[in-house]
């Protein structure tokens, strides 16, 4: 009971940071429209849950793998092993910038719990320096993290159940936020219709089979239809959806999608008549 009390509590403390998690997606969403990247940057715990939402991307939304990346101090040994010390290196931060070529049409989201980690904050005031667009996650108002960035999220989640241990609420509240910042953003980019996550990258049996029935559930249709059109679109989702429910050619779908920035829902306005 204890523990679903602490998590009710989490999940409050996120919701009252809504309109700040809003306003990131937003930024988050203009700068993928522009070429820009979605690049976390954390240490330890921070930093391991950045990598998994961005290791997330590409087969749930079907992204490039670097349209959203993720950086953590000490390097991928981190992400299995502590690394000690490498949260304090500050310009390690500043050369792990560098090394991805992180850009003004980027967008670096600091994930820290303290809000005091040496090295995100460096990373912070390095992306702020070279005109990224900034985000900072934590649970400490008016840390660095919350002070810095353009945006700050900043859920206060109260006392770890175990002192000290930023893997639990603020963990969980962490991952909340990243969850809410990338599928806003895919959602702006017409990477979901309605719930569903159309351009889901098919990768095995099973993702084949989700295919099939996000495609009826979209339109309706039989499964031998499903399977008919996504044979026509080459394992597109979104371009089968869009044949079926527009009666469109595979070609024509496509070029409709590609008219509208994969948006199935505007594509289906402006259908070519038959």
């Amino acid at each position: 009971m204890l523990s679903i009390v602490k998590i009710k509590k989490v999940a409050l403390a996120v919701e009252k940071t809504l309109p700040q998690i809003a306003d990131a997606v937003n930024l988050i969403a203009k700068a993928f429209k522009r070429g820009g990247r979605l690049v976390y940057v954390g240490a330890g715990t921070s930093g391991r849950l950045g990598v998994l939402d961005a290791s997330e991307c590409p087969p749930t939304f079907g992204t490039d793998p670097n349209m959203v990346s993720a950086v953590i101090a000490g390097g991928e040994s981190a992400i299995r092993n502590a690394v000690e010390n490498a949260e304090d290196n500050e310009q390690a931060a500043v050369n792990d910038m560098i090394d991805i070529a992180v850009s003004a049409t980027d967008i670096v989201v600091g994930i820290a719990a303290s809000g005091r980690t040496p090295y995100v904050i460096s990373a912070l005031e390095y992306a702020n320096h070279i005109g990224a667009g900034t985000i900072g996650i934590s649970c400490n108002p008016g840390c660095e993290v919350d002070v810095i960035p353009d945006i700050a999220i900043t859920p206060v989640v109260g006392p770890e159940v175990i002192t000290g241990s930023s893997r639990m609420k603020a963990g969980t509240a962490q991952k909340m936020i990243l969850n809410m910042l990338t599928t806003g953003a895919m959602v702006r980019m017409g990477k979901v219709y309605g719930n569903l996550m159309v351009d889901v990258q098919a990768s095995n049996a099973k993702l084949i089979e989700r295919q099939r029935n996000i495609i009826m559930d979209a339109t309706s249709c039989s499964e031998d239809k499903a399977k008919e059109a996504l044979a026509e679109s080459d394992g597109h989702c979104k371009t089968a959806i869009l044949m079926i429910l527009a009666d469109l050619t595979a070609d024509e779908a496509k070029n409709l999608l590609d008219q509208h920035d994969g948006f199935i829902g505007d594509s289906f306005v402006d259908r070519p008549s038959h």
